[in-house]
């Protein structure tokens, strides 16, 4: 399932969500400007080496990727839920809660592989945090969703708790699946564990972070 649109509306603008998008595209493009040798260079600098770990590269590897589909998938997914969860923190939190959840999510794949030597990179983590805020406050949101049968593409509308639990699991199973199998012999892959760990922390920080006002007033109004 790949969402398409979400129908909860946001009302504030989303300026850290642009923000984040606008320097990822913009670090991407970078990267693709560099010959090959130095691009792998440029990576393995400012990507996250389990095997020398550094709190700078945890912060520099969000903003990474390793490829058009990579960049441009994470991108839209942080579009279309990241507007809502920044409306509720308001925009400064919002910037601590992203950059916490992609620590964290760092931290679950580096204790998963510690001795691993191949660099990650990604804001996948990151965004994993936003979509696990995401199900906290709004899991009874619409996804506009498109979805795969066999040779045919169609289009569904899905509760939005069922698709990111959906999610959360096949990254869950993926990554107890990948334990025990070294992420350097493999040449690389996708961070499932990095994923989860993302996920988990956005559920506990949007408790912790807590709502701004405004947010809390229009709430108060609603009910």
């Amino acid at each position: 399932m790949f969402p398409l649109r979400d129908t909860q509306p946001s009302y504030s603008k989303p300026v850290v969500t642009v923000l984040l998008i606008v320097v990822n595209i913009l670090v991407f493009l970078f990267e693709v400007s560099l010959d090959p040798y130095s691009r792998n260079e440029f990576i393995a600098a400012y990507g996250l080496v389990p095997d020398h770990f550094s709190f700078l590269n945890v912060l520099t590897s969000m903003f990474l990727h390793g490829g058009w589909m990579h960049v441009l998938g994470n991108m839209w997914f942080l579009w279309i839920f990241g507007d809502n969860i920044e409306d509720i923190l308001g925009s400064a939190k919002f910037l601590l809660f992203y950059l916490l959840c992609g620590f964290a999510a760092a931290m679950a794949q580096f204790l998963a592989d510690p001795g691993s030597r191949v660099p990650m990179v990604g804001a996948s983590g990151a965004i994993a945090g936003v979509m696990g805020a995401y199900l906290v406050k709004f899991p009874h949101s619409r996804i506009h969703t498109l979805v795969f049968i066999f040779f045919f593409i169609s289009t569904v509308e899905v509760p939005a708790w069922l698709m990111l639990i959906y999610w959360f699991f096949i990254n869950l199973f993926s990554g107890v699946g990948s334990i025990g199998h070294s992420y350097a012999s493999q040449g690389g892959g996708v961070a499932f564990l990095a994923h989860v760990g993302g996920f988990l922390a956005g559920i506990a920080l949007i408790f912790l972070l807590g709502p701004r006002q405004r947010y809390t007033k229009r709430q108060d109004l609603y009910w």
